[in-house]
C-alpha cells in the first residue's frame, strides 16, 4: 500500500528516466492526471494517454529525451508538501524554481495549476512539487 501516491508518481518517472525507458505506466487519479497534463503543456514529456481498466485506470507517459545527448528533459522532480508535513503558500510567497526555469505545481481551491497561473489568479494553496 502506498501512503503517498504523488511521491510514488514522481519516483516512477524518476526511476524510468534513470533506466532510459521510453514509456512509464502509473496508476491514475485526478490529481496525477492534472500533473501529467501540466508536464505535457510545459514540454517535459512527449505525450500521455489515460486508459481505463476495471480498477482506477492507468496513465501511460512517453518520456522525453534530448536526441543527441540522450539526457532526460526532466532534470529533477522534488516533492515539497507530503502527508506528514503539508506546505502551503500564498501567491506572494511563491519562490522561483531554478531562477524561473522550472515550475512549481500548486493545488489550489480553483484546481491544480502552476505557480505562475496561481499567481496570476491570486490564489494560494498547497505546494505539491517542483519540476526542473
Amino acid at each position: 500500500m502506498v501512503t503517498d501516491p504523488i511521491a510514488d508518481f514522481l519516483t516512477r518517472i524518476r526511476n524510468a528516466q534513470m533506466a532510459t525507458h521510453r514509456i512509464v505506466e502509473i496508476p491514475a487519479s485526478k490529481l496525477k492526471k492534472r500533473i501529467t497534463e501540466i508536464l505535457y503543456d510545459k514540454g517535459y514529456i512527449l505525450k500521455y494517454k489515460f486508459e481505463e481498466d476495471t480498477k482506477q485506470g492507468v496513465i501511460k507517459i512517453a518520456l522525453k529525451y534530448d536526441p543527441i545527448s540522450k539526457e532526460p528533459a526532466i532534470k529533477e522532480l522534488q516533492r515539497i508538501s507530503r502527508p506528514g508535513l503539508r506546505q502551503y503558500a500564498k501567491p506572494e510567497e511563491f519562490k522561483r524554481v531554478k531562477n524561473g526555469l522550472g515550475v512549481a505545481i500548486i493545488s489550489t481551491s480553483k484546481g491544480v495549476m502552476t505557480d505562475k497561473e496561481a499567481k496570476a489568479q491570486n490564489v494560494g494553496g498547497e505546494v505539491v512539487c517542483f519540476i526542473y
